[in-house]
C-alpha cells in the first residue's frame, strides 16, 4: 500500500500516518490508533482495514 494511500475518509489519515503511529507509539489495536491519528472514529468503516495494517506490521516485526 502507497503511504500517501488515504485509509480513514472521514478523519483524513493515509497509511503513512497510520504506520508511523505505529511504529512511534508501539500501538497495538484499532482504538490505539484512533487515539493517536483520529482514523477509524468517524464512521468506522476503516477499522477493518486499520487490523490489517496492524496485522501486517506485527507480523513483519
Amino acid at each position: 500500500m502507497d503511504r500517501e494511500e488515504t485509509v480513514c475518509h472521514c478523519m483524513g489519515v493515509n497509511y503513512g500516518e497510520i504506520m508511523n503511529a505505529i511504529e512511534t507509539g508501539n500501538l497495538k489495536t484499532i482504538e490505539e490508533v484512533g487515539e493517536a491519528t483520529g482514523a477509524g472514529t468517524g464512521c468506522g468503516g476503516c477499522q477493518d482495514m486499520i487490523q490489517d495494517i496492524l496485522n501486517e506490521f506485527y507480523s513483519q516485526a
